[in-house]
């Protein structure tokens, strides 16, 4: 019933590592981008939620079905 001894400061140290990566590549993803492409992808989500309201059924105000 022996485990293995885990060295406690060092581990800590590796997940930090590790999630200071994550957090790293997230805004790569995020802040990394040209303004050409900030602009296409704003463009695509303004085009793709005004098709998603022209798809919209309006109800009477009354009705709440």
């Amino acid at each position: 019933m022996s485990g293995d001894v885990v060295n406690l400061r060092q581990f800590r140290k590796q997940k930090a590592r590790s999630d200071k990566e994550k957090q790293a590549e997230q805004n790569r993803a995020t802040f990394g981008r040209t303004k050409a492409e900030k602009t296409l992808t704003r463009a695509l989500n303004d085009k793709a939620e005004k098709s998603l309201d022209q798809g919209r059924l309006e109800r009477p105000d009354g009705d709440k079905d």
